[in-house]
């Protein structure tokens, strides 16, 4: 059995009975050697600090021959190591004993009700998935360089007022406490901040848009107008953590509407046109999201790998949206190729060909067929009157 202990930055005096009777009863701990530095001398096992890389260490464990005890930093089941052993060895081998948690501190110390506040973890990302339009978050940092470079994000991007607060050594009796905003940091940071803290960020000013407007995309008139974008943001239906596939991308404006709809979604565009490839570019980096821009599809396809998943080395999407280049032999066939079993696909045709080849899977595969018509209201002399923008057919379905 491997069991997971969390500790706070207290050392044992803060630990909950039965996690200090677990801790002097181990013969084995491993751990980070911060947390092993917290353990006093009644508990006398062996202490394996983690190797590097950090897989090294989680594999140790696992193959261990025996019981082994872990200690982490409060609770393991937050973008912990108690996750990760899990992932790797079965809910069946792990057991956990949480502390509480460096987020719960913070939201205690600020008067944040947790369930308000985010969690943002840059122990993989890069600080500018700390920036958001609203709100308030809790970001768990990799490092004291952490603090300047989410500053500076959050400043770039129009973020500069947001105020920062950075809490070390929670629950600790060196615990202390750093306020400034991001425009300030972003040039002149604490000098002193110890490894051991969180960000939090009140984000200022308040701009949670949901769906953009067309003039905040960098386009030439390839996008997928605000209307006909609600409705495909609808039928593609984005969950956390999914990833979408974006053919015929244009601007990227599905792709960055998709990265924004909840947290660590991401999207692969895939766009012929180089200028095109750019502005998603732009797009990505003025909307902070995660794209990734490739060539034309479907030869595009198996550029977008994971070394540790997909079929045949290729990232499988969630779902995926063609937005252009319908009629190109084998497209349709590639893209439903490549979607897994239970994935969604999102099609919108504009000319009479495109729709007639989605009449055709229609027929062939059911899910939902529509069409939309919008209209917008310009002058006409000293009146105004309705002009209709293109029909679009659009196509949905899950695959079975």
């Amino acid at each position: 059995m491997i069991t997971v202990v969390g500790i706070g930055a207290d050392g044992m005096a803060g630990l909950a009975p039965a996690s200090s009777a677990e801790l002097r009863r181990a013969a084995v701990i491993y751990g980070a050697q911060r947390q092993l530095d917290l353990l006093d001398e009644s508990v006398t096992a062996e202490r394996r600090e983690w190797g590097k890389p950090f897989l090294g260490g989680l594999q140790a464990v696992r193959d261990f021959d025996g019981d082994v005890h872990v200690v982490a930093s409060g609770d393991p089941m937050l973008h912990g190591v108690g996750s990760s052993l899990i992932r790797l060895c079965g809910a069946d081998r792990v057991r956990v004993m949480p502390h509480v948690s460096s987020v719960t501190l913070a939201c205690a110390r600020l008067g944040w009700s947790v369930q308000d506040t985010e969690v943002i973890s840059l122990m993989t990302a890069q600080p500018r998935a700390a920036v958001r339009r609203g709100g308030q978050a809790v970001v768990l940092s990799s490092g004291a360089p952490d603090v300047r470079a989410v500053a500076i994000e959050l400043h770039n991007h129009g973020r500069g007022d947001s105020e920062l607060i950075v809490l070390e050594q929670l629950g600790g009796a060196a615990e202390r406490r750093h306020d400034g905003t991001a425009t300030k940091w972003a040039d002149d940071p604490p000098s002193d901040i110890d490894d051991l803290h969180v960000i939090a960020i009140r984000y200022l000013p308040e701009d949670p848009v949901w769906l953009l407007p067309d003039t905040a995309f960098t386009n030439d008139g390839q996008i997928t107008k605000q209307p006909i974008r609600l409705a495909t943001l609808a039928a593609l239906a984005p969950k956390p953590g999914e990833r979408l596939w974006d053919v015929g991308a244009g601007s990227g404006s599905i792709s960055v509407e998709w990265c924004r709809a909840w947290p660590d979604c991401t999207a692969v565009a895939f766009e012929r046109d180089e200028h095109r490839r750019m502005f998603v570019g732009l797009n990505a980096v003025s909307h902070v999201v995660d794209i990734e821009v490739h060539g034309e599809a479907p030869e595009a396809f198996g550029d977008t790998r994971l070394s540790d998943g997909g079929v045949d080395g290729v990232a499988r999407p969630s779902a995926i949206f063609i937005g252009g280049g319908l009629t190109s032999p084998g497209l349709l066939e590639a893209c439903w190729e490549h979607l897994p079993v239970g994935g969604r696909l999102v099609a919108n045709a504009v000319t009479l060909e495109s729709e007639a080849l989605l009449v055709q899977w229609y027929s062939r595969l059911g899910g939902e067929l529509r069409k939309f018509q919008h209209y917008e209201a310009e002058p006409l002399g000293g009146f105004a009157s309705w002009r209709p923008a293109r029909p679009i057919t659009q196509w949905v379905v899950t695959k079975q």
